[in-house]
Order: structure tokens, then sequence, then C-alpha cells
């Protein structure tokens, strides 16, 4: 792929934990690699320090970014340098984790300062349930209603298999459990596919 077309991904892991959020998304950020040579950047919510939006409307306000001066910060560039995204989360009480919740929120800042910061980029998204069917789509759902609130481009991997991301059963054995769902694994490299397709169309219009 040329440097003119080369897609730069962002992978963002919305768990506090490094288990299995962690294995997938770098799963996904493995596969665009190998298969269609994306330039890749890895954020973790693990260990971060991010505070949550307190709706203060410093961001609106002064169009300098966020009152926190937290970890979210070195994020933000990463997300303005991507032409795609895929957020991961863990399933908590049904739907996504406070963690990936809090990423999204504070985004706030960035299209406080250029509402358009965001438009046209691509984005993906992907859930991990302890129980086959414990809130993986809702939590997804939510990740690409994001999307389409910052005027992104969801994708997800079609009909028969991925309908509306990569959707993991981890059976709470953390990265192994991933590890062996292999609906799961085709679901998310059917999502990266349609990711990688989408980000390389937009790319060549622009």
């Amino acid at each position: 792929m040329s440097d003119d077309t080369c897609i730069r991904l962002l992978g963002i892991s919305g768990s506090p934990r490094k288990k299995s959020t962690d294995y997938v998304i770098n799963e996904a950020l493995r596969y665009a690699q190998e298969k269609y040579g994306a330039e890749i950047e890895y954020f973790s919510a693990s260990g971060k320090n991010m505070k949550f939006c307190i709706h203060c409307d410093y961001c609106v306000r002064k169009k300098e970014g966020c009152i926190h001066k937290d970890d979210l910060v070195d994020l933000y560039d990463k997300m303005l340098w991507a032409d795609a995204w895929i957020i991961g989360t863990p399933v908590y009480q049904g739907t996504l984790s406070a963690q990936t919740k809090t990423i999204m929120d504070r985004c706030r800042a960035v299209v406080a300062r250029d509402p358009k910061a965001f438009m046209n980029k691509v984005g993906a998204a992907a859930a991990v349930g302890g129980d086959r069917i414990g809130g993986q789509e809702p939590a997804i759902q939510n990740i690409l209603n994001f999307y389409i609130i910052s005027e992104m481009i969801p994708v997800a991997g079609g009909s028969f298999g991925s309908n509306l991301g990569g959707t993991f059963w981890s059976k709470d054995k953390g990265a192994e459990g991933v590890a062996e769902d292999s609906e799961g694994i085709r679901s998310l490299h059917r999502t990266v596919n349609k990711l990688m397709k989408t980000a390389t169309a937009m790319k060549t219009l622009k």
C-alpha cells in the first residue's frame, strides 16, 4: 500500500484491565497491519488517570481543550492522527464500561474546539462479555451512536456473523477465553476488513 493510501488505525481498549478487551483490540490492530499494511497506534484505559466530564463548559468557552489535564490529552492527539478507530469495551451491567463512556464523553473537548475534527473518520467497535449474551450488542450500539454524533462513519462486518461489530464471549477466562472464541475472532476480522476498506475509500476520495 502506498504512503498516500496507508491507513492510520487507532485501537482503543476501554477496559480497566489488560485481559480480554486488550487482546481483542490488539488482535484487530495486528490483523489490519498484517493484511492491509495499516500504521497503528494503541491506547488502553488500564492504569490511566481519566477524570469524568463534569460539564463545566470550559472546552466550549475557551476552545482550548479540556479543563482536565490527564492521560486523555495524549489520546486526543492519536484520535486526530488516525483515519480510522476501533473501540473495544468489556460489558458491564449489560452495556459499555465506565472507562469507555468517559473516553467518549471527554471527546467533547475536541469537537468544542473544532466541530469537524472527527468528520469522515471511520469507526468500528467490539465488545466482550463474560456471558454468551450479556449486552455485547447494546454496548457496541453505544459506540456506533458516538461515531454518528461525532460525524464519523460507523461500520460493522455485515450480515451473517458480524452484524454490528466484533462480538466476543470470554467465558470469564480473560485473553485465553477470547482467543478460543473462533466466532468472535471471525466477527472481528470481518469488521476490520470493512473498516479498512471503507477508510481506504474515504482517503481516496479526499
